[in-house]
Formats: structure tokens, sequence, C-alpha cells
């Protein structure tokens, strides 16, 4: 088996985020401009696993370890680099050339024929055909005519490789074709099962929208029936569920979204997939749908995983506000800590398609920014469906609804100005809100809340936002060592200068090795990368020291004055450390020639040199 060429290893670590893979096994939160999360490799109750996703590595204050993806895949499985390799390809959706795979690349092979395997290639497939018959063929003229009609235009269309399926069945002979196996095409979900076993196609006479992975592979479909539906018929039809198909778990336009959200760390949740669809077209493309049903308690996991925000955007009429009603819900009871939770809603009877329609995408994007609420803002509206606010008893019915509400808020701050908010609009007293306030506070067992306590996107934030860091502290020299390296490493003027230095030595063992291997890194790739020289090295320690280095909050610019500093600092404890050496090595010698008085009195100096290192550590340690 030849060795996998260094470009073939970048290439297929550079086709993945490191933190839509690590996120498949842990859950990450927002953390700056990375993830923070409990550690896969130790037990630990506060998050101190960190995923840097601009330099594409993680590093554990807790424990150490640190790496790219690679090396997470090898430590959480115990899996060998190639096959780290492989996975990673098979994610992103590429081959490793079977030269460098084990037996030829028949792992490879049995891998992508794995029955997984099969199924996201017949579902590809499927969507292939789908999406000819709908662009190129006459049974597909009807259906592109709807989609048109809808504001559909042909990017759109490709974009999200919509397509249709015929009257005629035409899949189970395609797809025969390409997997000839009675079982795996009736596990596949694309078809149904008569009652004397032969299989017939599932989806017939509808629009298809191909539901995909994280990853972007293709693993369901939603079928919508174009014109009048039939009594008895679902308007919309999706997949059953299949071994690489979970709808509670399954968000649409969610691989797109997740990568487009990085920037905000936010996410739109919408009902149906015309309205991402529309969304989308008007640059809005961090929106997701659920399948068709409501909103379940993985999908708002998923959603936990990738963003710090989502914002709900259901139609404005009472079913709407309903199903908003019970997304909040679902949400306040299996949210991820931290995650901010915002309302914008339509004008009654407007879904986001028909919206776009009528007033055009800037206004659309303009109406996501103006009309952003808060939880509570929704419910003080919400409270007031089906109460006539003239009649007393429902005022006072609503009235003690929306207190009961602000009794629950973390911050005296925000109920005062809700409370102010109450006061103004029904003309009471404010004093008397209040007082009701706290016998509410006080009836449901609530403890009077902190003014300065306040869920603002920056305070939650900061809940996840200082992960515990109990790494070993370092002494000056250490700490000289590794400023000196992450500056030689990101800065090509601060190399050059460094290793200029006539015999120059790291004081450290690990440094200098670190050192060494980086310069071999440095003439085979030129340029660098956290994530590459990961690669490069071979040791986990060195890799642990690597993730510590560039976990350092340091300037990206630096003054050589900082730079000659550590330079003299670390060469000031180099004589210290080869006299010690030199000393260790002389009563060996004396030792093994039997010369105990010589011995002795080496060994005397050699505790005085111990005895002036120590002092000088613990010099600069304080």
């Amino acid at each position: 088996m030849a060795r996998i060429p260094s470009e073939v290893i970048d290439q297929i670590r550079n086709s993945v985020d490191i933190s839509d893979v690590i996120g498949h096994y842990v859950q990450l939160h927002q953390s700056g401009k990375g993830f923070v999360g409990l550690c896969p490799f130790h037990e630990e109750r506060t998050p101190s696993f960190n995923v840097n996703v601009q330099k594409q590595f993680y590093y554990c204050f807790g424990c150490g370890r640190g790496g790219n993806v690679f090396q997470f895949l090898m430590e959480l499985k115990h899996i060998p680099f190639t096959e780290a390799v492989e996975e990673v390809a098979q994610l992103a959706n590429m081959e490793v050339p079977s030269q460098y795979l084990d037996n030829n690349g028949k792992d490879n092979k049995q891998k992508s024929d794995t029955p997984n395997g099969k199924l996201m290639m017949m579902h590809e497939e499927a969507a292939k055909l789908y999406h000819h018959v709908l662009l190129n063929t006459p049974a597909g003229a009807q259906a592109l005519k709807y989609l048109k009609g809808r504001g559909m235009t042909d990017e759109l269309i490709n974009d999200f490789n919509l397509g249709f399926a015929p009257e005629q069945r035409i899949l189970k002979p395609f797809l025969t074709q390409k997997v000839n196996d009675y079982q795996l095409l009736r596990k596949s979900g694309l078809f149904v099962e008569n009652n004397d076993g032969n299989l017939r196609d599932r989806f017939v006479g509808r629009v298809m929208y191909p539901l995909r992975n994280q990853y972007g592979r293709v693993i369901g479909f939603s079928g919508r029936v174009i014109g009048k539906v039939p009594e008895g018929t679902p308007k919309y039809l999706n997949s059953p569920e299949t071994p690489i198909f979970n709808k509670r778990r399954t968000l649409f336009n969610f691989n797109v979204a997740r990568k487009e959200a990085r920037q905000t760390s936010k996410i739109y949740l919408f009902e149906g997939f015309m309205d991402v669809i529309s969304a989308y077209a008007t640059g809005v493309k961090n929106g997701v749908a659920s399948m068709g049903t409501s909103l379940t308690e993985e999908q708002v996991a998923v959603l936990g995983r990738a963003v710090n925000q989502v914002d709900i955007c259901y139609d404005g009429d009472s079913a709407g506000q309903n199903a908003i009603d019970r997304a909040i819900t679902l949400f306040r009871d299996h949210k991820p800590r931290g995650m901010q939770l915002r309302v914008v809603q339509l004008p009654a009877g407007v879904d986001p398609d028909e919206y776009v329609q009528q007033n055009g995408a800037s206004q659309f994007n303009k109406y996501l920014v103006d009309q952003e609420e808060t939880v509570v803002d929704f419910y003080l509206r919400f409270y007031r469906m089906n109460k006539n606010l003239n009649n007393q008893n429902e005022l006072i019915s609503y009235l003690e609804q929306s207190l009961k509400l602000l009794a629950t808020l973390p911050s005296s701050l925000e109920q005062d100005m809700y409370l102010t908010k109450l006061a103004k609009e029904f003309e009471l007293d404010k004093t008397t809100l209040k007082s009701q306030l706290a016998e509410i506070s006080h009836r449901l067992g609530i403890k009077e809340r902190s003014p300065l306590r306040s869920d603002t996107p920056g305070q939650a934030q900061s809940i996840v936002s200082h992960p515990v860091q109990q790494q070993k502290k370092v002494n000056r020299t250490e700490l000289a060592e590794q400023l000196l390296l992450r500056y030689m490493f990101h800065d090509q003027e601060v190399w050059d200068h460094v290793t200029a230095i006539n015999n120059f030595h790291f004081a450290h063992e690990r440094y200098q090795t670190l050192y060494l291997l980086a310069e071999g890194y440095f003439s085979e790739h030129g340029e660098y990368s956290a994530a590459g020289l990961m690669d490069y090295l071979k040791e986990d320690s060195l890799r642990s020291t690597l993730g510590q280095i560039e976990q350092l909050n340091v300037d990206e610019g630096v003054e050589m004055q900082l730079i000659d500093d550590c330079v003299q600092l670390i060469q000031k404890q180099i004589p210290l450390s080869q006299k010690i050496k030199e000393l260790q090595s002389q009563i060996r010698e004396a030792s093994s020639l039997n010369n105990n008085e010589l011995a002795t009195q080496l060994t005397m100096e050699l505790i005085k040199l111990l005895k002036k290192q120590q002092e000088l550590k613990a010099e600069e340690t304080n």
C-alpha cells in the first residue's frame, strides 16, 4: 500500500468543516469564532473541549488532547490514519485512490457497497432522474409550469435539484439496472409493496423535493401534488423511515443553512419547503423547515448544536401562532443552555413565499430584521387571541397570564420594562402591577430576580464562551517558547528572523522537536496550516503542544522587540540546563569507574545547580 500523498490528504481534510464532523458526536455551542463542548475523551461537567473553525483543529484544555479532523476520528473510534482519511472522504463525497488503501482499495469498495451506501446512491440516482424528467421531458412540463408560476427560477430549481415523478412509473426499472437487489429496493422507501410482493414507485405525479443529510447526501424525498388535491390524498408525501432517513432528525436545507449561519450563528425556522426556497431566493440562505410535521425535540437538538439563535418565522394566522407556541414550548424544554429564541411573525394569512411574491426580496429581508421580537413580546400578543379585552373579566385573565410569564424572566430590569408597557397600554397603576407580580412570583415559588441578570444574547453567550481551562501553568521560559513558535508559524518574517540566529536552540526538548519538524513541514508545504501540521506530527504529545500554542490569545501584529525578548529569555536558560546535563553525564562516568569521591563531589555541585534552577523556575512562575 503506497503512502497517501500530502496533497490528497490536504484536499480531503479541506473538503469538510471539522465542526460539522465533531458536531455529529459532540454537542457543540458557539463560543466566539469557534465552538465548545464536553470533551468526548474524558469525564467532565464543564466544557473544556474547543473546536477552532478558522484553523480546523480541536484542543481540550482538560486532558490536553488536540488534533485535526483525522486525529479526532482516530482517537474516538480507535481506527488507523488511512481509515480516518477514508471516512472523511466519504463524508465529503470524495474517493481516495485505491492504491493508497489497504487491500488495493477493497476496503473502500466494501464500505461504499454497504447497504446504507447503496441506499444513498439509489436516492441520488433517483434525484437525478426526477430532475431530468422535470426539465427535459414533456411529462414534466406541467410541473415546471407550476413551479415557474410560484416564482421559481431555473437557478433555484437547479440549486435545490427539484424534480418530478411522472404518472408513468419509471423509477423501478431505472434503479433495477443499477441495483438488482429486491430486499435493498424494498428497504429504500422509494417503492411500495403490493400484496403479491411486487414493488411499484411510491411517488407518482408529484413535484419532488430531495431531502439531504447534514453532509448534503440525498436520503429521502418529499413529493407534492400539483393542482387540485384528490380527496384522501396527502398534499405532501414524505419518504418513510429507512436506515438512512429519520424525519424527526431531518431539516430541509440544513446542510446549506448550517454553513451560511457560521457568520451570524442564526437560523430561520420556516414552516414549509417553499418558504425556505423563497427566502433563499432573496439571499436568506440560513433557513430550514421541518418535514411537514410539528417540530421535534431531535430537530431542536440538531439546531442547538449548530447555532446560538433560532428565529421562528411562521404564518401570522391563528394556526401559525399556535404552531409558534408549540415550537417555543419545545425549545424551552429541550434547547441547549444559552440558545436564544426569537419570533418573526408575518401578517395574518400570508406565508413567507406569498410575502416575497407580493412585496419583493428587499422588503422581505427588511421585514425579518424589523419584525424580530422576543418570546415575551410574542406571548403578550398571543394571549390576546380569542379574548375581548374590553371585558373586565377577560382583561384580568389576560393580565394574570402575562404576569405569570413576566415572573419567569431572569431579570427584574426586563420585568420592569414590560410592566411599564402594560401599565401604559391599559392605563393601570404600575405599582399595583408590580405588587401583583411579586405575589404571583411568591405563589409560584420564584425568588426575586437580580436586576443585572438578563437573557440578552451577550449574557447568554457568555455561559458557553468561557470553557474551563485546566491546563498546567507554564513558567516564563515555556511561555516565551510557546509565544515564539506561535509567531514563527504565522509570520514568515518572524520565522526568518529567528532561524537566522546562530546556534539558536529551544530550552525544552518538546519545543525544539516541534521547531525541527516544522522546518520539514515548511519545506514540503510552503504555507502554514495548523491542521496540516497536525497531520505531519506523529506523536500525540506534540499535537497537544501545538494545540496549546494555537490556543494562545495573542495580537496578530508583533514587534520584533518582543521576539528578541523571548529569544533572550530562552537562551538564558540553556547554559544552566546544559551544565546540569554535563554534570549528570560526569557522575555516571565516575560511578562506572567506582570513583566514589569524585561522584560525591559532582553530586554536590549538581544539587546546587538543580536548586538554582528550581529557584529560577519559581521566580519565573511567580
